[in-house]
């Protein structure tokens, strides 16, 4: 996928730089197909987990700000790009980018090796809610701006299938166009389900209908 997001996007930059652990291996196939030098700017407090799927806003922006230390010797001065990916709420790419540009990068370049997530999960993966998701409301120069990047690109998701040498129809890529490959209720999503299991607390806060659904369930 990192190979496919250089012939679609070359970009004229002097490092290509991955955001741990996600961004690795797009940006190592990315740093290969172009040629540009790869270097690990970033290192990852691995004692953090993925920021996205913190319950609230001020947990995941304290995550995002210990997640991963800057080696500003390596950026300061240099047009860099920086590889993650996927961008869901854009909280931890636009530290990143701000990290970046804070030590010394003169340009940021955001490279993201899927689609833009416009679409819910409705199977479990922990975005169940189209109003947190940023390209489903926002264009990808309004995206830009808000990460305070030099670009953004996305790759295609024609050439997202590509990369992988398989068939379309062998993925689910609703969160990407919305065509959902198997049928669900809308009115029951992951957080009843936890609520039920008593994995995720609320049952007392929940709406009276989904009370019932838990009960149900």
């Amino acid at each position: 996928m990192g190979r496919q997001l250089a012939r679609e996007h070359r970009i004229e930059a002097d490092i290509v730089v991955p955001v741990p652990d996600s961004g690795n291996c797009a940006a190592l196939g990315y740093s290969l197909e172009s040629g540009i030098p790869f270097e690990m700017a970033f290192v990852r407090n691995h004692y953090v987990g993925r920021s996205f799927l913190q319950p609230s806003q001020l947990i995941r922006d304290f995550d995002v700000r210990v997640k991963l230390n800057l080696i500003e010797e390596l950026v300061k001065d240099k047009r860099v790009i920086v590889v993650d990916d996927s961008i869901v709420r854009g909280t931890t790419s636009k530290t990143r980018v701000n990290n970046l540009k804070e030590a010394g990068a003169k340009e940021v370049h955001v490279l993201v090796s899927c689609p833009p997530h416009m679409n819910p999960c409705v199977y479990g993966i922990d975005f169940p809610d189209r109003n947190k998701l940023m390209a489903a409301s926002h264009s990808r120069e309004e995206i830009r701006k808000y990460l305070n990047a030099d670009s953004l690109n996305y790759l295609s998701q024609e050439g997202m299938v590509k990369a992988t040498g398989l068939p379309a129809n062998s993925f689910c890529m609703a969160c990407y166009d919305g065509k959902y490959p198997v049928a669900f209720d809308p009115a029951v999503d992951k957080h009843i389900i936890e609520r039920r299991n008593g994995r995720l607390p609320g049952f007392a806060t929940a709406t009276a209908g989904e009370r019932a659904q838990i009960k149900l369930l």
